[in-house]
């Protein structure tokens, strides 16, 4: 019997959706460098990735935003290459709501460790984040990352998390 992937139940495999600060992505006025961040996560299932959703907490500028997804090396702390790209144009209505980057296409493996890092030339936007409280880690399966266009090797934090959504065919 064939199992068709088109039938198969979409579902947020990964998800943080606790959102009490924001990160902000994309250039700020009067700074010189672009703002980069991202969230590293383990799969913990194999399937198709549908998409990538995260929480619009304020979008101040329009413009596009680019999410790149790669596998993650936990231990160094390295980025594989991209394995899929999407660009979709963030406007100020997108704010308080959740928007979805189609990544349709893509097998993600069970227990393997992937990032997806975003990234805004021409806008400007604040993406839902969690940070810890005494004693409660929001999302404990990954960290986020954040860096500047001058500073990619960027830092990693566990006691925050983007507010995010891995949605597969699984």
């Amino acid at each position: 019997m064939k199992t068709d992937q088109l039938n198969t139940e979409l579902k947020a495999v990964v998800q943080q959706v606790t959102n009490n600060t924001t990160s902000w992505i994309g250039h700020r006025i009067g700074e010189t460098k672009d703002r980069i961040g991202g969230q590293t996560f383990t799969c913990p299932t194999a399937g198709e990735l549908d998409c990538i959703e995260v929480f619009s907490n304020h979008v101040t500028r329009n413009g596009p935003v680019d999410l790149t997804i790669h596998s993650f090396n936990t231990a160094t702390k390295v980025w594989g290459p991209a394995l899929k790209t999407s660009q979709i144009e963030l406007h100020k209505t997108d704010t308080g709501n959740w928007v979805a980057f189609p990544l349709k296409g893509l097998q993600l493996q069970k227990g393997a460790a992937y990032g997806f890092r975003l990234k805004s030339e021409g806008g400007l936007i604040g993406v839902g984040e969690a940070a810890s409280i005494v004693d409660h880690v929001p999302y404990s399966g990954g960290q986020e990352w954040a860096a500047t266009s001058d500073n990619q090797q960027g830092n990693y934090f566990t006691y925050l998390s983007l507010a995010f959504k891995v949605e597969m065919r699984a």
